[in-house]
Order: structure tokens, then C-alpha cells, then sequence
């Protein structure tokens, strides 16, 4: 069995990389699906107990855990660079570059 100073090492053992990217660790699937996310990967990132966390997933990235805020926060940044992408992608006449479309 592991004394509490073992545990408390091991809890602390993070690396991080560009961007403030940590990794923390593996963990286990219990059988019922459940993983315990690591106490400093919980306290870097601000996640209390009671915390409400979105379950992303991508077949070639795999899963990704987030917050509600840090998500809309992603979205209205991706919406202002759409729209000005789209600005600088419009012609005079308001039309995407190119013209209409051949087929009408």
C-alpha cells in the first residue's frame, strides 16, 4: 500500500509543454466507465467537484474533456475569424470570389 507521501508525489508528477499543455498521467476505465482525473491536472485547470464537463471526441485525436466556458470561449474566437475570413473573401458586389456558381 502507498503512504500519502507517495500518493502526494505521484499527483504532483506533471510535465508541461508549449502553451501551458500538460500532461498528467494515465488512468484507468473502471468497469462501470468512470477515470479520476488527476488532482493537479484538477487544480491547474480549475475544475471543482460539481463540475460540469463536455465529452469530445475524434477518431484520430481521441477524447478531449472541457469545460462549457472554455468551449463557447473556442467558438465565438472560431466565429470572429470566420467572419473575417469571409470579409476578405468577398468580392465588391458582396459575392464569394469567383462569381456565381456555373451551374445556375
Amino acid at each position: 500500500m502507498e503512504s500519502g507521501d507517495e500518493v502526494a508525489a505521484e499527483e504532483s508528477k506533471a510535465s508541461y509543454g508549449p502553451g501551458g499543455r500538460g500532461f498528467y498521467g494515465a488512468v484507468t476505465v473502471s468497469e462501470r466507465g468512470q477515470i479520476v482525473i488527476p488532482a493537479q491536472a484538477r487544480r491547474d485547470l480549475g475544475i471543482a467537484p460539481g463540475a460540469k464537463l463536455l465529452v469530445l471526441g475524434d477518431p484520430e485525436q481521441g477524447l478531449a474533456l472541457m469545460t462549457i466556458d472554455r468551449l463557447m470561449n473556442n467558438l465565438q474566437g472560431s466565429a470572429g475569424l470566420l467572419a473575417e475570413l469571409q470579409k476578405h473573401t468577398q468580392d465588391e458586389s458582396g459575392e464569394p470570389e469567383g462569381g456565381k456558381d456555373s451551374s445556375e
